[in-house]
């Protein structure tokens, strides 16, 4: 019977801040196979955004051969199953559980190769040593090579197995059980490969993902009107005094010394007739100048990031939504940024409704903008590289976020507002990621994310 693979990775998203059978094939090992040792990440490469894989977030009872998706996505596990018992070593309070000659394999590929895997290891209570390998498919998981050498697991306690490697490319991993009793693995985790020239961050298009609410550049489109700058692309509503949604791509290409500006201005570019809001119009309103795209996001030169500033980019947010959890999460997006990550990010408001230092508010300026009841944010997250929207699958790190507009929302972190993409289309109406294959979509729209949030 063929029974199939499991283990690897995800993306881990980004944003800014303002004021992803058992196969009976067996091959030779490779001629330079290296031993497994504990050891460092190789210089120039990064762990692949959400590993290690904790097995914290899946759910499998019984050893049958199955499937269970998990945070980098979905693994098969085949005389194996994720175990929360006292005698289960553990980093947390999950691990995997491999009896007999078990196999967990990954049934998702990593788009830059491999230089190092590092997993934990242990007995599973008092039973016998085991031996294990860990192998690698390049082809989508048709054939499969050993990599390292064999281990042998007799320790009661959790040891690091790292095996490293030089593997470019789309690339899987599985671990494959050969004797002895029950065998415990945790923490897996995949550096990729340093050498590999698509890791350069690069300023990349800010709709690559779709154009949420299909918005054109007719000048007739009052209420969905596209509007496309070098730093960010925006869809304005002239009856709301605002954007509908702000899409931004962020990478550590557009990041640099430049010193904020606070320089608000009225959008020259809007057409004419539209309303064009002023600073002024927030002057004492109760509600602070909230960046859609973060100043912070653009800090290459002063004419990126004075184009923050400008008035179509700006929202009515209470001061404890944008300078609290929103602001936050701007500065996880920088993190992951500057860690190796580029992240696609589209922002708005939705409802009318909002509560600021001065009490509740459904417009200001007179009427001409509305207060939004939430603020909402997607985010996708990528390892740097090229052809970013080919390189979405359905173990890509995709963060929700949906927050009310009220000086009440601090009393949580940012990663407490953690919800699907999909409810944010139904609460907005909008599709986003319209440019990913519906199949991928599918997946990643319907997950709340459960990464880390710092």
């Amino acid at each position: 019977m063929k029974k199939v693979t499991l283990l690897f990775a995800s993306f881990a998203l980004c944003f800014g801040l303002s004021n992803c059978t058992k196969d009976k094939t067996t091959q030779s090992p490779l001629a330079t196979q290296t031993t497994a040792t504990l050891q460092p990440s190789l210089g120039g490469a990064a762990i692949y955004a959400n590993f290690p894989e904790t097995f914290e977030s899946g759910t499998k009872g019984a050893y049958a051969v199955g499937n269970v998706t998990l945070s980098t996505g979905t693994w098969t596990l085949d005389d194996a199953l994720i175990g929360n018992l006292a005698n289960d070593r553990k980093n947390g309070s999950k691990s995997v559980r491999i009896e007999n000659t078990g196999i967990v394999s990954m049934q998702f590929d990593l788009a830059n190769g491999a230089s190092q895997v590092s997993i934990k290891h242990a007995v599973y209570g008092t039973d016998a040593s085991s031996t294990w390998q860990l192998w690698y498919s390049t082809n989508g998981g048709t054939s499969w090579t050993q990599t390292g050498s064999t281990i042998t697991t007799s320790s009661t306690m959790l040891n690091t197995a790292t095996f490293n490697m030089t593997i470019t490319g789309n690339v899987r991993f599985e671990i494959k059980k050969l004797s002895g009793g029950r065998l415990n693995i945790d923490d897996f985790s995949i550096t990729d490969n340093g050498n590999n020239n698509n890791n350069n961050p690069t300023q990349d298009d800010n709709m690559a993902m779709g154009n949420p609410s299909g918005a054109t550049t007719n000048t007739g489109n009052t209420n969905n009107y596209l509007m496309i700058k070098t730093q960010y692309a925006l869809a304005y509503n002239n009856s709301k005094g605002m954007a509908n949604w702000v899409s931004w791509h962020l990478s550590a290409a557009w990041l640099g010394n430049t010193p904020r500006c606070d320089c608000f201005t009225s959008d020259a570019t809007l057409p004419a007739g539209y309303f064009k809001a002023t600073t002024s119009n927030y002057t004492n309103s109760g509600f602070d100048r909230g960046h859609m795209c973060p100043s912070a996001d653009r800090t290459l030169n002063a004419t990126d990031n004075s184009a923050t500033f400008l008035m179509t980019n700006i929202t009515p947010q209470a001061p404890n939504l944008n300078q609290g959890p929103w602001a936050d999460l701007e500065d996880y997006c920088r993190t992951l940024a500057n860690s190796g990550n580029e992240c696609y990010i589209i922002s708005g408001g939705y409802g009318t409704g909002g509560t600021g230092s001065n009490g509740s508010a459904n417009t200001i300026a007179n009427g001409a903008i509305n207060v939004p009841s939430h603020f909402w944010k997607v985010i996708v997250v990528l390892p740097n590289g090229s052809n970013d929207v080919s390189r979405v699958t359905a173990s890509t790190r995709v963060i929700a976020i949906d927050m009310p507009n009220t000086q009440t929302v601090n009393s949580h972190p940012w990663g407490y507002y953690r919800t699907t993409v999909n409810a944010i289309e139904s609460s907005t109406g909008y599709d986003f990621l319209s440019n990913v294959s519906t199949t991928i979509q599918s997946t990643i729209e319907s997950q709340v994310d459960n990464g880390p949030t710092q």
